[in-house]
């Protein structure tokens, strides 16, 4: 019984942490990866679909990014979704569509940063949220005299543990990111 709720909490907490890595994709640091692109909605017949789903996007260079529609109708749709997205990106249009990535000021990296920390700020409380929830159900297996106090205290201790453990890999991540992005 103990030991379902920590494999799950432990299985929830890998999942935030995955989540974590999809919001850290979104910040850019100055180099291209197709993964930039990756919230980009674009309206195909009648409903907003991921870019991904309606292009090819790769890497042209170090700084520009290529994406290339499946169908040429989609052009400007694709160039009016990249522009109209939150980030700050003006793509050129031809046959294929080239996404240069302007240069990061220092300014802008530190905003980065902010989005960064803010990222893996919520990815903690996110965990720490998983560890009230799994604590609240031992407590009602506790009222329920389904376990010894002991086997409660004991199982706290361990969700902590696991807790202690997501926590630490959320600031090693950010760590990393912010190392990223500072490196010019």
């Amino acid at each position: 019984m103990i030991n379902d709720l920590k494999k799950d909490s432990e299985q929830r907490m890998l999942k935030t942490l995955e989540s974590l890595e999809l919001g850290f994709a979104k910040v850019r640091t100055g180099r291209a990866h197709p993964s930039i692109l990756n919230g980009v909605m674009v309206p195909y017949y009648g409903s907003d679909v991921p870019l991904n789903q309606v292009a090819n996007v790769g890497i042209e260079d170090s700084r520009t990014l290529i994406v290339q529609p499946f169908e040429r109708t989609m052009v400007s749709a694709i160039d009016k979704a990249i522009r109209e997205s939150d980030l700050g990106l003006n793509p050129i249009t031809a046959d294929a569509i080239r996404v240069p990535l302007p240069a990061l000021t220092e300014e802008t990296r530190r905003d980065m940063q902010k989005v960064a920390r803010n990222e893996a700020e919520n990815a903690k409380v996110a965990i720490r949220n998983i560890r009230r929830d799994v604590l609240g159900d031992i407590k009602a297996l506790l009222k329920e005299k389904e376990i010894s106090e002991d086997d409660e205290r004991r199982a706290g201790d361990d969700i902590q543990k696991i807790t202690d453990k997501y926590v630490a890999e959320v600031d090693k991540r950010l760590a990393a990111k912010e190392a990223e992005l500072m490196k010019v």
